[in-house]
């Protein structure tokens, strides 16, 4: 799954995110899900999530 549906996410999923200052070079950050930010069902560069550790960013891939 690649993160662009707001009901494949869940809270405590494992996901890799990309970081804002991270999305020209495209490196993803692994974290687990505390938060969707992404009030909208679908956003084409995927879903705004905080992660447990407090990095927000957009869902890429789903675990």
């Amino acid at each position: 799954m690649n993160g662009t549906k707001r009901a494949d996410i869940k809270h405590g999923m494992s996901v890799a995110i990309v970081l804002k200052q991270d999305q020209q070079s495209g490196k993803l950050t692994d974290g687990i899900v505390r938060d969707i930010l992404t009030s909208s069902p679908t956003h084409h560069h995927g879903i705004k999530v905080r992660l447990m550790s407090g990095e927000v960013g957009r869902v890429k891939e789903i675990y």
